[in-house]
């Protein structure tokens, strides 16, 4: 959650630049916040035409977007 507004604009800036892969392999620790951040950067590259996809998501992240019922949303580099 601390670091979320310093990522959004960048985060922005490069989904509208072109398809984009967000690699959470290196994440320790993540909170609602990074998914409010991903559906950002999604709606951003969208609308620029560009994908957005997920790498490395944490099993946090993936348990929180299941409890809010957007998993089926996030495209998640090698899930079924």
């Amino acid at each position: 959650m601390q670091s979320a507004p310093a990522q959004l604009e960048e985060g922005r800036r490069l989904a509208a630049a072109g398809d984009l892969v967000v690699d959470f392999s290196a994440v320790t620790a993540a909170d609602s916040s990074a998914l409010a951040l991903l559906l950002e950067w999604m709606r951003c590259a969208r609308a620029e035409g560009y994908a957005l996809s997920v790498r490395g998501l944490p099993a946090g992240l993936a348990s929180l977007s299941r409890l809010y019922d957007i998993d089926a949303l996030l495209p998640v580099e090698g899930s079924a």
